[in-house]
């Protein structure tokens, strides 16, 4: 199969893309409306003639590529490039497209089909899952307008109609860890009693000790998987995300979105996937003993831990917005694509902050002065 696919429409040929409101792919063109197995089922006879026509020119191209080493080096530094940064051809138009190396999905910037990189969502960076964006792009505009009218001091060009079409639906890679645990608990509480008879007041403290085991079972823990994701806070703050309504990946989900693949190994992740198992256990057994006392301490042991990651893509709607002023900071509103979560950054306008604390600091001077005028 080739490596850049666009999921066209079996009746006029037209670019397909994925419709969250009805959960549907759908044509533009003639309107014509898909599933999963219908696009599976008309493209399956497509695939195996471009799987006949990839092993001829892998054959050819392997022949040519030892020819031309043997003729032709690059260095170090063009290498580097060449990895950062990769070029694909629109399989509409023809057009080159520039992206950088964990770009999935995108669109052409010339004929605007979606594309889809599929050699960068096979083998080992195959997806097993993928949650489908349920709120629509309508939907996450509305959203961010009603959220801005209420940020009195944000910079309004940051609410601006190019702003608001720059929404971008992404679907970025995660890890979904799923751990079997078996732990104990031990810690101590204190239970403070003080009462009073006649002119005695009398204090008891009991001081207990804690134990607690348990077999413990996670399934809903999402890591980052994306490097250039890990310092910022909209991939925490937009979670949690529903892995129930987890599907089995297709690339047709990505067509009208944009796709990142992972750069982060579960392997990378292991130490921090630990320490998170090992927190949310301790807090777990914890619970379990809050009724005794105040608990003073606790620490929590683990026996045994068995746990396994799956790579899935989650969706997100995302803005971003770079001020000129402070072009190395960038702000962002990012909303969970399926349960319309927000959060986000926004660039405050320090004039109208500093003129309404002068107003509200002269309101508040004037208030004291005449309280004061009348107790004095």
């Amino acid at each position: 199969m080739s490596d850049v696919i666009t999921h066209k429409c079996p009746n006029c040929d037209g670019p397909l893309t994925y419709s969250p409101s009805d959960e549907l792919f759908t044509c533009d063109y003639c309107l014509s409306e898909f599933t999963v197995a219908d696009i599976a089922s008309f493209e399956e006879p497509e695939e195996k003639n471009e799987a006949l026509k990839d092993t001829v020119m892998a054959a050819f191209e392997e022949n040519l590529s030892e020819e031309t080493q043997a003729s032709a080096g690059t260095s170090p530094k063009e290498d580097e490039m060449h990895t950062a940064m990769s070029l694909f051809t629109c399989p509409s138009c023809g057009a080159e497209i520039v992206t950088d190396e964990t770009t999935a999905a995108t669109h052409c910037y010339y004929c605007h089909n979606p594309v889809i990189l599929s050699g960068r969502v096979s083998g080992e960076f195959l997806p097993r899952y993928i949650l489908p964006f349920k709120v629509s792009e309508e939907e996450a505009k509305k959203t961010f307008i009603d959220w801005g009218r209420k940020k009195w001091f944000a910079r309004k060009n940051f609410f601006s109609s190019d702003q608001i079409e720059s929404i971008t639906g992404v679907y970025f890679p995660y890890w979904l860890v799923k751990a079997d645990i078996q732990a104990t608990w031990e810690g101590s509480a204190k239970d403070i009693r003080v009462w009073r008879v006649g002119e005695t007041e009398y204090t008891q403290t009991k001081v207990y000790d804690l134990f607690r085991a348990g077999h413990l079972n996670f399934d809903q823990l999402v890591k980052n998987a994306l490097k250039k994701n890990t310092p910022l806070a909209m991939v925490e703050s937009v979670q949690p995300f529903d892995v129930t309504a987890l599907k089995p990946f297709h690339t047709e989900y990505l067509s009208g979105f944009q796709a990142d693949k992972r750069d982060l190994s579960y392997e990378a992740l292991q130490e921090s996937i630990r320490a998170d198992l090992h927190h949310y256990t301790s807090a777990m057994l914890e619970a379990t003993a809050n009724h005794v006392g105040t608990i003073t301490s606790g620490q929590a042991q683990i026996q045994t831990m068995r746990d396994q990651g799956e790579y899935c893509l989650l969706p997100v709607w995302l803005i971003t917005y770079q001020n000129e002023r402070e072009p190395e900071k960038h702000y962002y509103f990012a909303m969970n694509g399926h349960s319309g979560k927000t959060s986000g950054q926004l660039p405050i306008n320090k004039l109208r902050l500093s003129l309404f604390s002068l107003f509200a600091g002269s309101i508040v001077f004037i208030l004291l002065v005449i309280v004061g005028y009348f107790l004095w």
